[in-house]
């Protein structure tokens, strides 16, 4: 991944940009074909002649990315990335011939909303632009450029010492084309930035690479303008191959905000963790009874869901979708996430919002008197019937906790005999109703005898006791039966609860909240075993999926995914002695 934190593009080992939507994360794609053909949008530079060996690497402490290709007859450098924006996206890629005389090609596909649309293209003294409807391209370089079957194509030689540079602008059609580039300066600029947004890492333990590579992948994914942060920079990249378990996910849900804001304040990365607090009081404004699980990167509520019947979908993986229909759900847990969120920025010494709205606070505990009793979809976003998820009504507890609490410090007023009663009544449902003797174990919901991994939740939160003897069973349950090759699945599958045919991979977040519990435990040996297994699944330059399949040793979902690089860094600092949650919640959880 290469970004500017407005959008990102996906470059493949063989020097193919496969994915980019101009100007913004949630745009449509002008290069497409990770989801579909070579027809449906890309931007290939690679050697002419056959590719010994290929080396890529970050610049370090930066978003910048080098892909080296060996050949025969030389070496050459390719230097991806996107400048840090001013007005309009900037993609750079420059071609440093180190060794011989290397023949290169370019093919260059521009394909508007996804593929679909075919630009005009046109001829110019400095390359090329594109035009269809709002969106124009231009393409600025030296190199001679050739038009062919509605592509652009060169072929040219990068010789030792030599650079040969292409600069991608995109701009609204009706405006002026924006002033050209040096791109080296460009590139010098963009390395500093990230170099210095870098050195603000406070993790210094012994995985401190795979952190701030976390960190930079999680800034990158950030939408700058709004503080958003999205959980992907792609869609329908399958659960499984070949399966229909293909989303969108270039928005922001408000389940990852408390994780996220601990990474952010963990590392030390104090205004980025403010402004996602700012991002999510104003997208979560107005009634709670309205509060959607998930939002565009402005605040937007409605992301309706369609699909692209045009794309045949990552390795035929049907169908392509883009937006969410999961934002009409209702989940309980985001009550939880939100309430959660907003106490530890102030514990985290953030200070109160700009614009404090106590009225939030109030509005979500009036909704969760009632509203607590109520199915939801889950943190899972099931397509099946609604019911009473245990991972649920754990979070209606923490949003009624971290509610007290705040009112206990004086930030508003509040009757508190009357809300730590309700509080004290929800948490001993739980207990009674989603704990199952015969597992021994949590389960998924009440009555159920599925077992669900976002219990591991439960000590993270403060709800029980790391070593109390129902969540010492539920450990052993989930290691037991939703552990697959030394990884942790979601939940125990069923097309009756979640509504979709079976198949996907583990889920990496949920391992990483293994390894938690697993510190919590005292099981160190056990804990950095798996931690390094996690680690270990990382691609060559660092990123993670959402889920992997160990048995193909596959990643799979969406990717980057921004939830498993939160539980990367979260966990890192957690084997590091940095402590989730104070102990003494888990006393003052049955106050």
């Amino acid at each position: 991944m290469i970004g500017d934190c407005h959008t990102a593009a996906l470059v493949s080992k063989q020097g193919s940009i496969d994915w980019l939507c101009l100007p913004d994360f949630d745009s449509g794609a002008c290069f497409a074909s990770l989801l579909g053909t070579d027809d449906n949008g890309r931007w290939s530079i690679a050697p002419a002649e056959p590719v010994r060996s290929i080396r890529r690497h970050y610049r370090e402490g930066t978003l910048i990315l080098e892909t080296e290709f060996d050949t025969e007859h030389g070496t050459v450098r390719l230097i991806d990335f996107m400048v840090t924006r001013s007005k309009v996206p900037e993609l750079c890629r420059l071609i440093v011939g180190i060794r011989g005389q290397v023949q290169m090609n370019l093919e260059l596909v521009i394909r508007f909303d996804y593929g679909s649309v075919i630009p005009w293209v046109r001829r110019n003294d400095h390359g090329i632009s594109a035009i269809a409807g709002p969106d124009m391209v231009s393409l600025r370089t030296q190199v001679q450029l050739r038009d062919e079957d509605f592509k652009t194509r060169s072929t040219f030689t990068v010789s030792e010492g030599e650079k040969v540079c292409f600069d991608l602008t995109w701009y609204p059609s009706d405006l002026e084309e924006p002033s050209s580039l040096d791109i080296e300066q460009a590139l010098e600029k963009t390395e500093s930035w990230w170099c210095d947004w870098s050195s603000r890492c406070r993790y210094q333990g012994p995985w401190r690479e795979a952190v701030l590579r976390s960190l930079i992948t999680l800034k990158g994914l950030t939408f700058l303008p709004t503080g958003g942060i999205v959980a992907a920079p792609t869609t329908s990249l399958p659960e499984k191959l070949g399966g229909m378990r293909n989303w969108d996910y270039r928005f922001c849900w408000v389940r990852d905000a408390s994780l996220t804001l601990q990474s952010l304040l963990h590392a030390g990365y104090l205004d980025e963790a403010r402004e996602w607090r700012e991002w999510l009081l104003r997208a979560v404004a107005g009634s709670p009874s309205e509060l959607n699980i998930l939002y565009g990167l402005r605040g937007e509520r409605r992301l309706t869901e369609l699909e692209l019947p045009w794309l045949k979908g990552y390795e035929d993986s049907r169908p392509v979708r883009t937006g969410n229909d999961a934002y009409r759900q209702y989940q309980l847990d985001i009550f939880g996430e939100v309430a959660n969120t907003l106490f530890q920025a102030r514990e985290a010494g953030l200070g109160p919002p700009k614009h404090e709205r106590h009225e939030i606070a109030l509005a979500m505990l009036d909704f969760l008197e009632t509203g607590w009793e109520k199915p939801d979809e889950g943190i899972w976003e099931v397509r099946g019937p609604r019911r009473h998820f245990v991972h649920s009504k754990m979070m209606a507890w923490v949003a009624l906790d971290r509610l007290i609490r705040s009112a206990e410090k004086g930030r508003f007023q509040m009757d508190l005999p009357r809300w730590k009663k309700l509080r004290e009544t929800i948490h001993e449902q739980v207990c009674r109703q989603g704990f199952d003797a015969e597992l021994n174990s949590f389960v998924q919901y009440y009555g159920g005898k599925h077992l669900d991994a976002s219990v591991l939740m439960m000590p993270l939160v403060g709800f029980l006791p790391p070593d109390d003897p129902r969540v010492l069973g539920t450990v052993r349950a989930i290691e037991t039966h939703l552990m697959k090759n030394g990884f942790v699945g979601r939940y125990t599958q069923d097309p009756a609860v979640d509504g979709l045919p079976h198949g996907e991979g583990t889920f990496l977040p949920c391992s990483f909240w293994l390894v938690d519990n697993y510190v919590l435990q005292n099981r160190r040996a056990e804990a950095e075993r798996m931690f390094e297994r996690l680690v270990g699944v990382c691609n060559d330059v660092g990123l993670l999926s959402e889920e992997y399949d160990p048995v193909t040793k596959r990643m799979l979902g969406n990717f980057p995914q921004a939830f498993s690089h939160v539980g990367l860094v979260n966990t890192a600092f957690h084997l590091n002695g940095v402590k989730r949650y104070p102990s003494s919640e888990w006393a003052e959880a049955k106050a």
